[in-house]
């Protein structure tokens, strides 16, 4: 949709996962259920951490807050993509695409420092077990989780004031399934340079940041554990570090080629793809990768069912 008049877009158009109408049921109902077991498995993760006094120890109130993070994500994308799949109007104001991109950038930030604080924590378990209760405390733990969430908030905070400079008056479509603001950039009238270099230097510098701190966590947590010789202590550390390296491995990679990585037009759908995965894929997977594994976790959970089943 053009404006000849240079008239500032205050309305978008988004494109959504696909056109083609044989298609659009299939995926709303695909993802509806996806979506229920995410907000199902995350918040139900999250209360079973908060009612259980035995779980009340930093590695579980990290799990905790990354679960809730991941319906937080998922719940900020996934209810307006399935409004877009069905609906005819598929329009989005200005201000409510930039109270959605907040959400999200926000969930996705604190995600990444609640992943570089869980990778420390797992780094004095296993290295300094003997005075792992004097390092990392619940107080420590608590200021790390109020630094992860106030960190996500001035960055997503810092993106959308930015957002404040740009005009749009050529194309009001946006090629997505959600309000992003890199496809905003590509159809902004002002030129997009400083957001797209804002984006680049904060975006890649957090990342590089606690990919840093996983890897150097992990790296020290290995050679720990290759010294040890008990076959019990090797299995219970490489099955809790490999659950959170796995994690670790599926957010990154798609947030890398998000908002890193240069993107072109014709990445466009590639792009759409890694959200797709980013956004919806990852929140299912993550309490299933944790929790299944988690002996705690899973005996917590039977306790609850036999009392009140």
């Amino acid at each position: 949709m053009e404006n000849k008049n240079a008239t500032s877009l205050t309305e978008f158009v988004l494109t959504g996962l696909t056109d083609r109408r044989e298609l659009q049921v299939p995926l709303f109902l695909v993802f509806l259920v996806i979506y229920l077991i995410t907000i199902v498995g995350n918040l139900g993760l999250t209360a079973l951490i908060w009612t259980d006094p035995h779980l009340h120890i930093p590695m579980y109130l990290f799990l905790g807050s990354l679960a809730f993070v991941d319906a937080w994500i998922s719940s900020t994308v996934t209810p307006n993509m399935l409004v877009v799949l069905l609906a005819k109007s598929k329009m989005i104001s200005l201000s409510e695409c930039m109270i959605q991109f907040f959400a999200f950038a926000f969930g996705g930030t604190t995600e990444c420092f609640l992943l570089g604080a869980m990778a420390y924590d797992r780094y004095v378990a296993i290295c300094k077990p003997l005075i792992y209760p004097v390092i990392m405390t619940n107080k420590l733990c608590i200021r790390l989780l109020i630094l992860s969430f106030v960190g996500g908030f001035l960055h997503s905070l810092f993106h959308v004031g930015f957002l404040f400079r740009l005009t749009f008056c050529n194309s009001n479509i946006l090629h997505h399934f959600y309000c992003d603001i890199i496809p905003l950039y590509k159809i902004s009238c002002t030129d997009p340079s400083l957001n797209f270099l804002m984006v680049f230097i904060l975006s890649g510098s957090i990342q590089v940041f606690t990919i840093v701190i996983v890897l150097i966590s992990y790296t020290l947590v290995l050679f720990t554990i290759l010294k040890r010789k008990s076959i019990k202590g090797l299995r219970k550390a490489f099955s809790t570090c490999g659950a959170h390296l796995l994690s670790v491995s599926l957010y990154y990679g798609p947030l890398l080629f998000m908002y890193v990585l240069p993107t072109s037009q014709e990445a466009d759908d590639q792009g759409m793809m890694d959200s797709l995965f980013y956004t919806v894929i990852i929140p299912v997977l993550n309490p299933m990768i944790y929790s299944l594994r988690n002996k705690q976790v899973t005996e917590s959970l039977t306790k609850i069912l036999k009392r009140n089943f």
